[in-house]
């Protein structure tokens, strides 16, 4: 299949296939169980969620264990990957990239996690229409922050991983859309790590 950028083809490709048993296990799961308690608390009337960009799926695990009514959709490029998603019950899979995805329906939590500082740069104020579209209230964005755009050396490859103000970006690009709350969450927590990312909770002002 013929892919938009070079992004697209790394995570749809070998390396794609590599990421999956780096990210499974039940350490993982258990730090995601914590950060998305401490997220969804503050929302309000969640019964949908999707995930851009979902690989095992662990995040959406974490979610259905702290509320095992919430409705489930995952995007996911990687056709291992993909099968692995298919494994877990009661999840909607759009197997396709980010960048070919059309919403078909709202959903009440639309979030990204390790996600957008993979994606071409060019390509990002379109995933941010696809994700302010799917949202009927609330865009998480859990990525690593940068105040300014910057590229990283991402695991020997150039062109992989940018960090920015996605947060930001978004919110400048809707004016309904207001920032709900914020966390950091450091590799070095005792119970609970991650790798130093900062989560952003927009809300869509219209349904305060």
């Amino acid at each position: 299949m013929k892919y938009k950028t070079k992004q697209e083809q790394f995570w749809a490709g070998e390396f794609g296939d590599s990421y999956i048993p780096r990210n499974k296990g039940n350490k993982i799961l258990s730090s995601n169980v914590a950060l998305f308690k401490e997220i969804i608390s503050r929302t309000r009337e969640v019964k949908s969620a999707i995930e851009f960009g979902a690989n095992v799926g662990l995040n959406l695990q974490a979610i259905k264990q702290l509320n095992n009514k919430v409705e489930l959709s995952a995007i996911e490029i990687n056709k291992k990957t993909v099968t692995e998603l298919s494994k877990l019950r009661n999840i909607i899979i759009y197997s396709k990239s980010i960048l070919e995805y059309s919403p078909d329906y709202p959903r009440d939590f639309v979030f990204t996690k390790g996600v957008l500082i993979h994606m071409n740069p060019k390509y990002l104020p379109h995933v941010y229409e696809l994700l302010y579209k799917t949202s009927n209230r609330y865009i998480c964005i859990i990525e690593y922050y940068n105040q300014t755009p910057v590229e990283i050396m991402y695991r020997g490859h150039k062109g992989k991983l940018f960090k920015r103000d996605f947060a930001g970006e978004i919110l400048d690009r809707y004016e309904d859309l207001i920032l709900a709350s914020y966390g950091f969450v450091y590799h070095r927590d005792n119970n609970f790590p991650q790798d130093d990312i900062n989560w952003f909770l927009l809300e869509k002002m219209t349904k305060r």
